[in-house]
């Protein structure tokens, strides 16, 4: 059979010698560029920008309702039923509630003993608290220095208990699971839980504890949180801003309209019964509070948000950490509302439009548009523009958009560095490129809503 000429095969224009490698590709490109690239970028364009109007919608629609909650809004003490535990001498302490305070732990050397002494130094009486230290190192010196610590606390009559396990199966949901099941816990109403680098100021309970008691059918009392190593650099300044954010601004809408956010995972106080109907803890996502936090929302419980009542923590002042950190709050949400969308859509015992709260602006929007186009649209689809100029990006999508929601994200913290005010939009520029650098090194959420996340 004759061979036949590879010339046959290839169009003439392709007919160029087999060492110019280099003006193959180029021809090819040429070729596919306007009939396939040009017109994909551009649906990806579209796509992008309607993504953007949404969370500038959703970023305006906080602003607007942030305002009205601040003008015309009462404040929770007044919404609620509200009255300090005042300490009787007849009464003795029998008319204070026992509490559980957990503090979970992993090889924390630095803020073991800071933790636990914030713990312990709780204003509330002894006996009706119960402090379990839920240790889960694998460093056995930092496990002997935690358990030393509790000793000596418990030498001074504090009621505190190292509890470790064998294994880490289930991480720090599993380590509070177990933690309840503990049979010297059986006797306490509510749970108040601080991650290891969490200080709790010793009127917390107090505080906080009233709206548990008085209101039956709230589940959850959640604290701001404020962060002492915040000017530490420009890393731990960004996290401030865009934390602070999401406590002045979607906490406390979603606590004053709704009664529903997501539970922090720490710095705040459960009525352990809630726990328990709604199934306790799951370690099915990397989001583990989120997921009691819905669970409990969606039989009828209601959440309070005190932006008043602060407990100090730290942020991560490395990369690392906050890329890991970054991680786990991209990959779970998405996961999590992949595996929760449907039983929301069916369930009977909250109102319609707490339901589209639920759907479209805390999962949808918040954790999975906001993440998806900040890494789709900053980091792949406007790179890819520069090299192909026939595709149309408006400004008002590249720019005006993007400054006016860094704006908004600044508002719950308008200083900047030694406590100056916020104004430079060279500043904002910074603030704004050093978030899209990280969001794009620490974004998973595209992938994790397949379902493909692990743990890191």
């Amino acid at each position: 059979m004759a061979q036949i000429s590879p010339k046959l095969l290839i169009p003439e224009s392709f007919q160029v010698s087999r060492d110019d490698i280099t003006g193959q590709l180029g021809l090819i490109w040429e070729l596919i560029k306007t009939p396939l690239i040009v017109p994909l970028l551009q649906l990806g364009v579209y796509i992008c920008l309607a993504m953007s109007l949404m969370l500038f919608m959703e970023r305006v629609y906080m602003g607007i309702v942030i305002i009205l909650v601040k003008l015309f809004w009462k404040k929770p003490e007044k919404r609620y039923k509200f009255e300090f535990i005042q300490d009787d001498v007849e009464l003795g302490s029998s008319n204070f509630p026992v509490v559980l305070i957990q503090i979970p732990m992993f090889n924390e050397k630095e803020v073991y003993k800071i933790s636990i002494g914030a713990a312990c130094g709780l204003s509330w009486p002894s006996d009706r608290l119960v402090i379990q230290v839920l240790d889960d190192s694998t460093d056995p010196a930092i496990k002997l220095m935690v358990e030393q610590e509790c000793q000596r606390w418990a030498s001074k009559g504090i009621n505190i208990t190292y509890q470790i396990r064998e294994n880490r199966t289930g991480y720090k949901a599993g380590a509070l699971k177990e933690g309840l099941k503990r049979s010297y816990v059986k006797h306490c109403e509510y749970v108040a839980i601080f991650d290891a680098d969490f200080r709790p100021e010793p009127d917390f309970l107090r505080r906080s504890i009233p709206f548990l008691v008085n209101n039956p059918d709230i589940a959850l009392v959640q604290a701001r949180w404020r962060f002492v190593n915040a000017d530490e650099c420009l890393l731990t300044r960004m996290q401030e801003m865009s934390l602070d954010y999401h406590f002045t601004v979607e906490q406390e809408v979603g606590s004053a309209t709704h009664a529903f956010f997501g539970f922090n995972g720490t710095a705040g106080i459960w009525r352990i019964a809630a726990i328990n109907e709604a199934g306790g803890w799951k370690d099915r996502t990397t989001v583990e509070d989120m997921d009691l936090a819905v669970r409990a929302s969606l039989r009828g419980w209601k959440f309070v948000y005190l932006g008043d009542l602060q407990v100090k923590s730290e942020l991560p002042s490395t990369f690392k950490a906050f890329r890991f950190q970054q991680h786990r709050w991209s990959c779970g949400p998405a996961n999590l509302f992949r595996k929760m969308v449907w039983e929301i859509i069916q369930n009977k015992k909250v109102k319609f439009w707490k339901k589209v709260y639920v759907i479209y602006s805390f999962f949808f929007v918040r954790k999975i548009i906001a993440h998806m186009v900040t890494f789709c649209f900053y980091c792949v689809v406007l790179p890819l523009t520069i090299l192909i100029p026939e595709v149309w990006v408006p400004i008002w999508g590249a720019v005006y958009i993007p400054s006016v929601i860094t704006i908004l994200n600044s508002v719950g913290t308008p200083r900047y560095d030694n406590g100056s005010i916020l104004c430079s939009p060279a500043c904002l520029l910074q603030l704004a490129k050093t978030k899209i650098f990280a969001w794009f090194l620490a974004d998973q959420s595209t992938y994790c809503f397949t379902g493909s996340c692990s743990r890191m």
